[in-house]
């Protein structure tokens, strides 16, 4: 397999925890402005997408069109590039893509209670810290967690939490996600956190996931390569990939 973006804090740990593993090698590390025809001269049949958001789509996009599985934790997808990359899987039918927000177990763990929770209690808001590097605003998993909890709680018949702010500093609600409020902390000394508010009359749930270094991705990263061929097609979310019975 193949690591793309493999100068990267990610990439270069998921270099380490393929090295590691002991069914797999790295044939090819690239980094920014190696050339994708690369992949072919080293013969991968699986990608790590860990690159950037401007890069991946056409990063994946090469993958899929030389019949190769791609492992993509690069954030920027929207809808209307997985719509676009979607089209494309259909001209190849035994090749599998997943996309994942988040590659730690706990947090993709934690989205799916949170969802399952959410349709049970009248408010929720989702807040999202990240280091200060970070580029994006909400976080991916941040989105995909609101995207969760927004189909749950319409498929329950929920309606949208209360709110009855009429005057507000631009942003101070924070970002509405399919009618989800999400609110993001950017923080030296964090690396990736986020806490789901779930309350009624007289309680609250907080269903809260802390990654305190970039090794807790690394078993996702494995779990989506060992799967990935087996999920022909796109797939998006690891929890894709588990069998969580809820």
């Amino acid at each position: 397999m193949a690591v793309l973006g493999a100068n990267g804090r990610m990439g270069s740990e998921a270099v380490r925890a393929v090295d590691a593993a002991g069914d797999m090698d790295v044939v090819a590390a690239l980094g920014r402005g190696d050339s994708l025809e690369a992949l072919v001269d080293a013969g991968a049949r699986y990608i790590v997408d860990l690159t950037v958001p401007d890069a991946t789509e056409a990063n994946v996009r090469f993958a899929v069109e030389h019949g190769m599985h791609a492992v993509v934790g690069t954030t920027g997808w929207t809808a209307a590039r997985l719509e676009s990359l979607g089209t494309l899987l259909s001209e190849y039918p035994d090749t599998g893509v997943l996309i994942a927000p988040n590659f730690a177990l706990g947090s993709v763990l934690a989205s799916a209670f949170a969802a399952k929770a959410a349709r049970y209690f009248e408010s929720v808001e989702v807040i999202e810290l990240h280091h200060p590097d970070k580029v994006d605003a909400p976080s991916g998993t941040a989105v995909r967690t609101a995207q969760l909890i927004a189909a749950s709680r319409s498929e329950a018949g929920v309606g949208p939490s209360p709110d009855a702010t009429t005057k507000a500093l631009d942003g101070a609600r924070g970002a509405d996600v399919d009618g989800v409020r999400v609110h993001s902390v950017r923080l030296r000394g964090l690396v990736a956190h986020q806490e789901v508010l779930l309350g009624s009359e007289g309680e609250e749930l907080t269903i809260r996931h802390d990654s305190f270094d970039r090794a807790s991705f690394m078993p996702g990263v494995l779990l989506g390569l060992r799967g990935v061929a087996a999920h022909p097609g796109l797939t998006v979310g690891l929890d894709g990939y588990l069998d969580l019975g809820l």
